[in-house]
C-alpha cells in the first residue's frame, strides 16, 4: 500500500484456476467455499422474499375475513323477512 493505485494482497481477488502455487485439492475446497457462499445468500434472499409473501398472504386473508364480517353484520335482509314475517303472524 505505497502509492494510491496499489491494492493491498489480502483485497487482490484470484482466479484459482490460474493460480500456479496451488493444488487441485486447494482449488476444490476453493470451489466448495464459493459454491457455499452462494447458497447462502440465495438463501437469504428467498427467506426474506418468503416472508414478504407470508406477509402479504395473511393481510389478503385478514382483510377478506375483516370484510365478510362487516358485510355480513351490514345485513339487514333476515331482521326485515322476520318483521314481515311477524306482521303476518299478527295479521292471521
Amino acid at each position: 500500500p505505497g502509492e494510491a493505485g496499489e491494492t493491498a494482497a489480502f483485497a487482490r481477488r484470484i482466479d484459482p484456476a490460474r493460480e500456479p502455487g496451488l493444488s487441485p485439492e486447494q482449488r476444490r475446497l476453493m470451489a466448495q467455499v464459493e459454491y457455499a457462499q452462494r447458497q447462502r445468500a440465495l438463501q437469504r434472499r428467498l427467506r426474506s422474499r418468503n416472508v414478504l409473501l407470508a406477509l402479504g398472504i395473511g393481510a389478503v386473508t385478514f382483510g377478506i375475513y375483516g370484510y365478510t364480517f362487516y358485510s355480513v353484520s351490514q345485513e339487514r335482509f333476515l331482521d326485515e323477512l322476520e318483521q314481515e314475517a311477524e306482521a303476518a303472524r299478527a295479521r292471521a
